[in-house]
């Protein structure tokens, strides 16, 4: 399964997916991850999820950026859930098409592992193709 935060930069996605993340965690089985572009948010997340700072492992691209997600799900058999703080920067996204090919492959990792994909998108729900619209579950 995969959910989308929608919205332009500054309208809160940030602080709804950290109220996700926290709150998933006292409801969790298995493990949960936070994958950002930076550590700043560290203090802000419950001290049981790992966060994961990407750009110290050189993602680039959007196949990149699945590898790595898919090593993270091959290292920990327990992981429940993957959430990501500004995707489209850290999946190295540059059009529509890599939107569309990310959330494909996403969706085929989340199928046959069973880990459910939550991330924040820094475009308005309109702007985004129509592969990502129905993933939406808030809108700013």
């Amino acid at each position: 399964m995969i959910q989308i935060i929608a919205g332009e930069k500054g309208k809160g996605k940030t602080k709804e997916l950290l109220d996700k993340v926290n709150g998933a965690v006292s409801t969790a089985n298995g493990n949960v991850v936070f994958l950002d572009k930076s550590t700043k948010h560290m203090y802000e997340l419950n001290n049981k999820v790992r966060l994961i700072n990407v750009c110290d492992y050189l993602v680039e691209n959007v196949d990149q950026f699945v590898g790595f997600v898919a090593g993270i799900i091959s290292q920990d058999h327990d992981l429940e859930e993957l959430y990501v703080d500004s995707f489209l920067t850290i999946a190295g996204i540059k059009n529509n098409d890599d939107i569309c090919y990310s959330i494909k492959q996403l969706e085929e990792l989340s199928e046959k592992y069973n880990v459910k994909f939550v991330m924040s998108v820094s475009k308005n729900e309109a702007d985004l193709p129509d592969c990502a619209k129905d993933k939406i579950v808030i809108s700013l």
